[in-house]
């Protein structure tokens, strides 16, 4: 199968499109959010629509897709960020128009809820997408200067790759393959659909906040029991983070976590500064990167963007 394609790269002074495919908005935190985008020098078209409500979400299922397909119709707008996360995304999968975006790719950035898309993106369009910051919520609340950094370098092209260090090995080995992945709830949603990503020989990113220990190892049990941890090439887990960050609770998914890839035949590395809770450093699904459990290192050699 072809590797997904590149999107063209951003620079400053390009149109950033900010759109609202999941929970509904706070006005405050979406200014702050463009505003912290205009101050990184690009330029900031805001959805007409994303601060609509329909219940917990930024608007109706239709109206929220429209503008999602929009966006990537749009010749001026040369990336698109996604709002915030929270939930809704997944309702739209069957009303993107992959087709569109493999015609004229364009980097979209998000995480969270916004795993669904991201990863719809790269297997149904073939196109390589960003799971990181969200303009309502990282931007609106600062980056570090670390994450702007590589964000910028990152969507720009700039050479020389990058690597990420994890704070533990659990499993040892080499292993290279398309990263895919995101929010370990969303993921597991994903399964049994026509959207949920291919496993076969890719490296699994995993990261999720506000659950249980016993809901992580479920979702865990779910993918072993499905054949997907079996299947993939290497893991790297992000943060987990315990509900009201609790001290037992984080020592209990640490120890499910370990558990449920002990026996696996792949390099599994946990920690990278990727996903909730963290500086959420910005990593490109669809891409090529090559784990290195010895070392503890996530490494990217080539550049995400065209």
């Amino acid at each position: 199968m072809a590797r997904p394609q590149k999107p063209p790269a951003l620079r400053p002074g390009d149109v950033v499109g900010v759109v609202a495919p999941s929970a509904a908005l706070e006005r405050g935190y979406l200014e702050r959010g463009v505003g912290a985008l205009a101050a990184m020098g690009y330029r900031v078209k805001v959805s007409a629509h994303a601060l609509d409500r329909a219940g917990i979400m930024a608007g109706a299922d239709a109206v929220r897709a429209a503008e999602f397909n929009a966006f990537f119709a749009d010749p001026e707008v040369r990336a698109i960020f996604g709002a915030r996360g929270g939930y809704g995304a997944g309702r739209l999968l069957p009303l993107v128009d992959y087709a569109a975006i493999a015609r004229r790719p364009k980097i979209f950035l998000g995480f969270s809820d916004a795993t669904f898309l991201l990863n719809a993106i790269v297997e149904r369009a073939g196109v390589v997408a960003f799971h990181g910051p969200m303009a309502a919520m990282d931007f609106a609340h600062g980056l570090t200067p670390r994450a702007s950094a590589h964000l910028m370098r990152l969507l720009s092209g700039a050479p020389g790759g990058f690597e990420l260090e994890a704070r533990a090995a659990l499993r040892p080995g080499v292993a290279a393959g398309e990263l895919i992945g995101g929010c370990l709830s969303v993921i597991v949603a994903m399964l049994g659909t026509p959207y949920a990503p291919r496993f076969d020989g890719r490296i699994l990113f995993l990261e999720d906040t506000g659950e249980k220990a016993y809901r992580i190892d479920r979702m865990l049990v779910q993918l072993r029991q499905s054949g997907v941890l079996a299947r993939v090439a290497g893991i790297v887990f992000g943060a987990i983070r315990p509900v009201g960050g609790d001290e037992l609770e984080r020592l209990r998914i640490a120890e499910f976590v370990a558990e449920q890839t002990r026996d696996l035949d792949c390099p599994v590395l946990f920690g990278i500064e990727a996903g909730h809770g963290t500086e959420n450093l910005t990593l490109p699904l669809g891409v090529t990167v090559r784990l290195e459990a010895d070392r503890r290192r996530l490494i990217c050699a080539e550049a995400a963007v065209s």
